[in-house]
């Protein structure tokens, strides 16, 4: 297999010094960014805007990878889009109709992926596999960074990769969200994961964003 991707997500970062904290973190080697979109609605938290994801792009050749947590994401998918996002993945539990908003992200030049909180089962996306790059298993429950993974999201990332292999959809991206940190990346990578997002544990890192990304790399490793 080969070497899982790192995406540190911005949530953590400091926001006084985001251009800096994006440039650290990919001269540290990671992969992606993780921009993790709140409107207060669908999760209890307010965070960034089509502003900021167009500002992490400016700072950094990475591929800006934009999770959408918010109640009506068809109104802003163009937003993201000419903001210069990669990835746009949207909630299973937002889109009523979820086929036509994936597709409607192809079409405006962007990866699409498609997420699921804790208690959705993730045999919901069986029907939407072909449509995506990329499937994100929340391992907490969305709205604020720094909670504790939830073990069971194991068993979850492994059924998604039953999911996608059935389909024979071999390049689709499993990534995880929450409580990602070097404890538990190898376990995520064996149970087949294929992308990190981490918060606390790089931007937070005792020992500074590059420590926080090589610890993850390593650790994912097995080493």
């Amino acid at each position: 297999m080969s070497a899982v991707r790192i995406a540190p997500s911005i949530l953590a970062a400091d926001l006084g010094r985001l251009g800096d904290e994006v440039r650290a973190a990919e001269a540290a080697g990671a992969d992606w960014i993780h921009v993790d979109v709140m409107d207060g609605h669908f999760v209890p938290n307010i965070t960034f805007g089509p502003a900021v994801a167009a500002a992490v792009r400016r700072a950094t050749e990475l591929p800006v990878d934009v999770h959408l947590m918010i109640e009506r994401p068809d109104a802003f998918l163009e937003a993201f889009a000419d903001a210069g996002a990669h990835v746009i993945t949207v909630h299973q539990e937002t889109c009523p109709h979820l086929h036509r908003t994936l597709e409607r992200i192809r079409e405006l030049g962007v990866r699409p992926g498609v997420t699921v909180n804790p208690a959705t089962p993730v045999d919901t996306l069986a029907d939407v596999v072909p449509l995506v790059d990329l499937i994100l298993i929340m391992s907490v429950n969305p709205g604020f960074g720094g909670q504790a993974f939830i073990p069971g999201s194991l068993d979850r990332i492994r059924r998604v990769g039953a999911l996608v292999a059935s389909h024979g959809r071999a390049g689709v991206e499993v990534e995880v969200d929450g409580g990602v940190d070097a404890g538990n990346a190898r376990a995520l990578v064996e149970a087949g994961t294929t992308v990190l997002v981490a918060g606390s544990a790089v931007f937070r890192h005792p020992d500074g964003v590059s420590a926080g990304v090589q610890a993850l790399r390593d650790a994912a490793a097995g080493h």
